[in-house]
């Protein structure tokens, strides 16, 4: 448990903070929570809120954008380069064969949410409201699932693996649906251009044509030279116009570094997103990836702070069906999808895995709440139902108790090496 203690304390305590702070100040003091939240910075500035005056586009710098918009990227682009590593690396968790069926599960872990939200909002008869939040109950939340599933299976156990394959996967999932289904403004695909050309550019000044001129010299100069000199510089440089192209394209902003991610030089092996060793990888990419950790942190805090800020007086339709998704959907999703990969397409389960584990896998797989908060506010407006969706991601966190419940009654066996 000591790595993923140290991983929980690091990136979600202060997430955690800022969400109690929140929902105590909002249900205290409603009118002065929300206008820290709506503070203007700046009035009628290059990034921010875009809004029509006399017929112009002006755009308004707030507390909440920065934090949601511009300093949210840092994390995302952190999520990104875990799922680019798993993807390109020769050992990649999301490369060959063996990652098949919990790829396959991941699909059954987004699918079932959607169905369960969806139908469930139209029995109830508040589709028409609602329908844009589909995507909220299909996040997970990496760090805590991880945890408890450490508590549920034991450290050796197959199923933490399977489970890091699903939350890495759902990740990149996520990201595609906040980019695809989620624009933050009128769509001006155009200006993807600048975002492409600026990672085009960078790869190839920074990264390749150095490696390309130190061919055959062991000395390798010029990749000294970029590495030491040039260091993040161009990188920070591509990815404030991609980041601003993301902007002006009207695709959420927050994705704005995830084309820049693959152009920086990386190791040729990656060991995990909890793993020690990582942080004894000098390549630039984890390198870049260590000296955010800390300012993450505080993003983190200031997240939880500025979004999870809900009066307990908003819960209503929208809470439940966030929680039947995360709660029933994800896991009936993943057990169905789970049972099509291994035993109908055949490519089968980690050795020690039953699908009694799966299930409980996806009970474990049903804690939303970061990525679920984040979702919940770009999928709707400020105001009840953005609240209360936001209620029911804070409310996924029963998903720990469940999982440890099935756990105790499906009599899964803990494997601690």
């Amino acid at each position: 448990m000591y790595r993923v203690w140290n991983f929980v304390t690091t990136y979600s305590l202060l997430l955690i903070g800022g969400a109690v702070i929140a929902l105590i100040w909002a249900n205290i003091a409603p009118n002065s929570y929300h206008d820290v939240v709506e503070f203007v910075l700046i009035d009628d500035f290059i990034i921010g809120h875009a809004h029509e005056v006399n017929g112009e586009i002006h755009r308004t710098l707030t507390l909440h954008y920065l934090v949601n918009d511009v300093l949210m990227a840092l994390f995302f682009a952190m999520a990104a380069k875990e799922v680019w590593e798993a993807v390109v690396l020769e050992e990649g968790s999301l490369r060959g064969s063996k990652a098949v069926t919990p790829l396959i599960a991941t699909l059954g872990g987004m699918m079932g949410p959607v169905a369960v939200y969806l139908g469930l909002a139209a029995v109830l008869g508040v589709y028409a409201t609602v329908s844009q939040g589909w995507a909220i109950p299909t996040a997970t939340d990496i760090a805590f699932s991880y945890l408890v599933g450490r508590m549920v299976f034991g450290a050796g156990h197959p199923a933490i693996r399977f489970l890091l394959l699903l939350a890495i996967a759902d990740d990149a999932g996520g990201l595609l649906i906040l980019a695809v289904f989620y624009p933050s403004g009128e769509l001006a695909p155009e200006w993807l251009l600048l975002s492409f050309g600026a990672a085009a550019a960078v790869f190839v000044l920074a990264n390749w044509l150095p490696r390309y001129m130190d061919r055959g010299n062991q000395l390798r100069p010029n990749s000294t030279f970029a590495r030491k000199v040039l260091s993040f510089w161009p990188y920070l440089i591509a990815g404030c116009l991609s980041w601003y192209a993301f902007q002006e394209a009207g695709i959420h902003p927050a994705l704005g570094l995830l084309p820049i991610v693959p152009t920086i030089p990386h190791a040729d092996r990656g060991f995990g997103i909890f793993a020690e060793a990582e942080e004894h990888m000098h390549d630039l990419l984890n390198t870049m990836e260590h000296h955010l950790k800390y300012p993450v942190e505080i993003i983190l805090l200031f997240f939880g702070l500025l979004n999870a800020g809900v009066e307990f007086s908003a819960i209503s339709e929208p809470t439940w069906l966030v929680m039947a998704g995360l709660l029933i959907g994800k896991p009936l999703g993943i057990l169905a999808m789970g049972w099509v990969g291994a035993r109908l397409l055949g490519f089968g389960l980690p050795e020690g895995m039953t699908m009694r584990d799966v299930f409980v896998l996806g009970c474990v797989a049903a804690i939303g709440f970061t990525v679920a908060l984040f979702v919940a506010s770009v999928a709707f407006d400020a105001g009840l139902v953005q609240d209360a969706a936001k209620m029911g991601a804070l409310f996924s966190f029963a998903a720990a108790g469940i999982a440890l419940l099935a756990g105790k009654l499906l009599r899964i066996q803990k494997v601690e090496y």
